[in-house]
């Protein structure tokens, strides 16, 4: 029985440490799926407007994203361009 309980303590000391460092990866993958999401939905509403919108405000008001969706869960926000309509992802403070 003691056996087992070591095995299993040497594998999660093994394993923790590997996990605790893949957060930063997942949190800037999600923000980066985020970010061309949300640049999807800004050429959506370039073609059904006709135009870009002002802010992503907009793209809130006209229910293309929600409100939650200007950050990534990392704080860090999205920026855009109206003259372009690009969307790009703040550094962090």
């Amino acid at each position: 029985m003691l056996i087992v309980l070591l095995i299993i303590a040497v594998l999660i000391l093994l394993i923790i440490p590997n996990l605790a460092g893949k957060s930063k990866e997942v949190n800037k993958k999600g923000c980066m799926a985020l970010k061309s999401m949300v640049q999807s939905q800004v050429t959506a509403y370039e073609l059904a407007e006709g135009k870009f919108p002002a802010n992503l405000d907009e793209l809130v008001s006209g229910g293309y994203i929600e409100k939650d969706q200007k950050s990534c869960s990392s704080k860090q926000t999205l920026q855009y361009d109206s003259t372009t309509g690009k969307v790009t992802v703040s550094e962090k403070p």
